[in-house]
């Protein structure tokens, strides 16, 4: 009787240490998803910006239909990959980046264009866009390492295993343009 109940305790025991760690993997899963869902709210508003900049520059740009070009065909190619890994998303954004970034730098040579209140305030808008997007992959990849460390660290790993989860993906700058960094000059 007693080793009956010494037994049972100890299976309750373990089944209460499975329950919790499996717990904490859902957990975790979810903030991972969660993180990912932010990433998208800020490249939405990014995407929603993007064509009032380019048709606010296009009226002083007459010239640089190229780069208005880049950065529009960038833009649309961010959005076919919106339900791509992470990875195909990083490369993407990061090229979007990157026509962005050359959009500001063309805007700059026209005066006219930078004491233009609507492309002030676009730029402005894209800027803060820019800051919140990198803040929400800082926070993705922190959670997808919180994440990855349960799924691989014993004993939760033995848990994940038996329940299916599986690594998460970092969100990854791939583009080497993104990885260099700006040129400045007052020339």
């Amino acid at each position: 009787m007693i080793i009956g109940l010494v037994v049972l305790g100890i299976v309750l025991f373990l089944v209460l240490i499975l329950v919790g760690i499996y717990n904490s993997l859902v957990r975790a899963r979810n903030q991972v998803k969660n993180a990912w869902a932010q990433i998208d709210v800020q490249l939405k508003r990014r995407f929603d910006l993007i064509p009032n900049l380019v048709e606010t520059v296009k009226g002083y740009m007459k010239h640089e239909r190229e780069t208005l070009e880049a950065v529009t065909k960038a833009r649309n190619l961010a959005q076919q990959v919106a339900s791509s890994g992470a990875g195909e998303r990083a490369k993407a954004e990061g090229e979007l980046g990157a026509a962005l970034s050359r959009l500001i730098a063309v805007a700059e040579q026209y005066p006219d264009l930078k004491a233009n209140q609507n492309f002030l305030a676009l730029q402005e808008e894209l800027t803060s866009t820019e800051n919140k997007i990198s803040f929400s992959r800082q926070f993705y990849n922190d959670s997808v390492l919180k994440f990855n460390n349960q799924i691989q660290m014993f004993p939760s790993n033995m848990v994940a295993g038996m329940f299916g989860f599986t690594v998460a993906e970092f969100f990854e700058t791939k583009a080497e343009e993104e990885r260099r960094a700006p040129r400045v000059s007052f020339t």
